[in-house]
């Protein structure tokens, strides 16, 4: 994977991101929230952090200090 696939793929999980960020709030404003999936949403959401911290990280060079 070179740089621009690296920041490529970053942008599309943050769209995700958002669009769980989205899903979320839409699932809590109903009368009666599925708590099943509203767990499920949130645990793929913090996946989906983890992931675009390691991508981000392997962008930073490693500096021997």
């Amino acid at each position: 994977m070179d740089q621009a696939d690296i920041c490529a793929r970053i942008e599309l999980l943050k769209q995700d991101h958002r669009d769980l960020d989205a899903a979320i709030e839409a699932l809590r404003q109903l009368p009666m929230p599925d708590m099943i999936q509203l767990q499920r949403f949130k645990k793929r959401k913090l996946l989906l952090k983890d992931e675009i911290a390691m991508l981000e990280d392997l962008l930073i060079p490693d500096i021997i200090a």
